[in-house]
């Protein structure tokens, strides 16, 4: 799955672009593989761009399943507020 310009970034070069639109299966399917794959390429690079694609992902996935971006938000901030974050390092060696 590509960003909605690419074919015509493609075309704008003299090549052609064969597309085809999602049905609603496959891209839910893709979006998820979509998301891993941001993912592995941020532990390779660890850029700021990637963190980007990510969220330009998530994005997709939010406006796809009808999250509420800011019902996340607070289920975020009600974890954080029970369990804490991430900011203090701890890593659990045993339990």
């Amino acid at each position: 799955m590509v960003r909605d310009r690419i074919p015509e970034y493609i075309r704008s070069k003299g090549e052609t672009a064969v597309t085809h639109i999602a049905d609603d299966v496959e891209y839910w399917t893709k979006l998820k593989e979509k998301l891993r794959e941001e993912v592995q390429e941020f532990v390779k690079s660890e850029t700021a761009e990637e963190i980007a694609d990510i969220l330009e992902v998530l994005d997709a996935i939010y406006a796809y399943k009808n999250f509420d971006e800011a019902e996340i938000r607070e289920i975020q901030a009600r974890k954080a507020e029970e369990k804490g974050r991430f900011k203090e390092r701890i890593i659990l060696e045993e339990s």
